[in-house]
């Protein structure tokens, strides 16, 4: 099916989403989009039936099947303008040939810690490549599964779309409205970078997390009193080291070369460390300390944005491949937040794109930027009460 017709009020929504995958993800997007529309219809598919049990019982699903049940398949069939797959990746391999054999034509995305393999694969299979999103928000919590699922758990977070000069740009829009609907903060990475991104950023640091927690376990026998000790900052740096193990040894293997790269560059990291203890070095360990202090204390306390101030960003556009990925990619790439995303048909060959941007990132060096791409800019300001999306 095509995706649900904009409603009166002109702002875009999916009628009926299929979730695949009804863990904590799955089931947190569920209770997202039903607070933010309670009239969307919900398919959860998971191959646990007590998890399919509790999406019913939690009424955060109005259909909760196991993957084979015929239902899932009339459903998507019949119904569904958006598919998510939040499972593993090497599920996520079946689910896409189930998605291919049905021809689905709607729009598919997922929320996979690793892009490489699942985006070549679904180049690969599916008859609509171009109707294909992938999406990762960065997002969790340490109680997993169903139970720990909440309805604001993406507010604030930042969620990657990777689109790709295949991508169709409406499709992108309407992806991108409803995620930033759930609270979150778009990012747009191109597919080729995410990995590497995120090894560096999650990947690494869950295994960081996890060699915190062994180095105090090992003590915990000799000196009993040390994890009553362990609290604090202890514990708020090695939270994510309560993730499951199954999902995080799948996440590693899945992206091992730039997870396994990231590790060697922290090696030497904690090894400079060392040297400069070992050889009495204060000045050296002092600039080591004070370099990573400035990086941490440069971050927002918050990232919530004023939606006092906002910019809207006009750019025309002829119909060629890539030009919302390319243009999107770049405001993520100098800070820039999109709030929207409007695109203006004015012929079948040509548009003007409309990004409304938050008061965030170098505003300057984007105009640099998408001139030097060769693109035509105009800048306005613009309130709140003047962006209708706005919420």
């Amino acid at each position: 099916m095509e995706p649900s017709a904009l409603p009166e009020s002109g702002k875009r929504r999916f009628g009926s989403i299929a979730i695949v995958g009804f863990g904590l993800i799955g089931a947190s997007i569920a209770r997202a989009v039903l607070k933010a529309d309670p009239d969307v219809r919900i398919l959860a598919v998971d191959a646990s039936a007590d998890a399919c049990r509790k999406a019913r019982e939690l009424e955060i699903a109005q259909i909760a099947v196991l993957p084979g049940d015929p239902a899932f398949r009339a459903f998507v069939e019949d119904e569904a303008d958006l598919v998510i797959l939040a499972v593993p990746v090497d599920e996520a391999r079946t689910y896409l040939g189930l998605l291919a054999q049905w021809s689905f034509q709607g729009l598919i995305t997922d929320t996979l810690s690793t892009k490489t393999s699942v985006s070549k694969l679904a180049d690969e299979v599916l008859p609509y490549p171009e109707r294909y999103i992938p999406g990762h928000p960065m997002a969790g919590s340490e109680v997993n599964g169903i139970e720990g699922s909440r309805a604001d758990l993406f507010e604030g977070a930042h969620w990657i779309l990777c689109p790709d000069e295949a991508t169709d740009p409406d499709l992108f829009a309407s992806l991108h409205e409803l995620v930033t609907g759930l609270g979150a903060r778009v990012v747009s990475l191109p597919r080729a970078d995410h990995d590497n991104a995120i090894a560096v950023v999650s990947h690494v640091p869950h295994i960081v997390a996890s060699s915190l927690v062994q180095l105090a376990s090992r003590h915990a026998d000799e000196q009993r009193s040390l994890m009553r000790l362990a609290a604090g900052g202890f514990k708020d740096s090695t939270r994510i080291a309560a993730g499951s193990p199954e999902l995080w040894c799948g996440i590693s293997f899945d992206n091992c070369q730039a997870l396994s790269q990231g590790l060697s560059e922290m090696q030497q990291i904690i090894q400079q460390f060392k040297d400069s203890l070992d050889a009495g070095d204060r000045a050296g360990l002092t600039s080591l300390l004070a370099e990573a202090a400035s990086v941490r204390r440069s971050l927002p306390a918050t990232w919530v944005p004023s939606t006092e101030r906002l910019l809207e960003v006009r750019i025309p556009m002829t119909d060629r491949p890539g030009v919302v990925a390319e243009v999107t990619t770049i405001a993520s790439s100098v800070g820039c937040n999109i709030q929207s995303i409007e695109i203006d048909h004015v012929t079948e060959s040509s548009a003007v794109l409309s990004l409304v941007l938050t008061d965030e990132g170098d505003v300057g060096q984007l105009s640099f930027k998408l001139i030097d791409a060769g693109f035509a800019v105009s800048f306005s300001p613009l309130s709140a009460k003047e962006h209708v999306h706005v919420g």
